[in-house]
């Protein structure tokens, strides 16, 4: 019988193959996906958020631990799929208008991926029009705004404000984040949240929803 502590242990530890070879190995002795997912997968993502908190994880071990998590998520996708496992929430991520920056909304994204939502990712240079489009397309829970550059801070407020426009404002949450981004900013543009970093960024979708209800 397969220890699935080593699971949890391999995406702790960032250790991408042995996660991948553990959901398999798990899968094929007949683990519930489900189960492997709720009790090991998203613990181990809790736990490297706590390590990244304590100052003893830094964004090269959050990186690794959630490129392990990836790779374990994709054994069990096409069988919670198939089961038409409900995920915690969705998502809708994506990098403002004027903005290239990437790495920083990728890491988020795997984040709340391997903490259990949904993720629609828009990618980078996302006008606020593209931005209320796919929220009325995919009908996400959350929106995500992501900015690294100060220069394009103003852009968060110009989709806050096109959300309110269009009449889509009030049925999401609202959470940006980035290097120049604060919690005062936040306030005045009218967003719902911030957060510093990829493992806050969870515990803040996860503090939203349940604000949401």
């Amino acid at each position: 019988m397969i220890d699935l502590q080593h699971l949890f242990n391999a995406i702790v530890e960032g250790d991408n193959k042995a996660a991948r070879a553990l959901a398999e190995q798990a899968i094929a002795a007949g683990s519930d996906p489900k189960e492997l997912l709720a009790k090991y997968m998203i613990p181990a993502m809790n736990e490297v958020g706590r390590l990244f908190e304590a100052n003893e994880y830094f964004v090269p071990e959050l990186v690794i631990s959630a490129r392990a998590m990836k790779s374990a998520q994709e054994v069990l996708r096409p069988l919670l799929l198939a089961r038409d496992a409900q995920p915690s929430g969705k998502v809708l991520i994506g990098t403002v208008r004027g903005d290239l920056h990437d790495i920083g909304k990728s890491l988020v994204s795997t984040m709340l991926e391997g903490g259990g939502f949904e993720i629609i990712d828009l990618g980078v240079d996302v006008t606020p029009a593209r931005f209320v489009e796919a929220i009325n397309t995919h009908q996400p829970q959350i929106v995500a705004l992501s900015a690294l550059l100060t220069t394009t801070m103003g852009a968060m407020k110009a989709t806050i404000d096109q959300m309110r426009t269009s009449g889509v404002r009030d049925s999401v949450k609202v959470m940006i984040g980035g290097a120049p981004i604060t919690q005062k900013f936040a306030t005045d543009i009218g967003a719902d949240g911030f957060s510093d970093n990829a493992s806050g960024a969870v515990t803040l979708a996860r503090s939203l929803l349940v604000a949401g209800h």
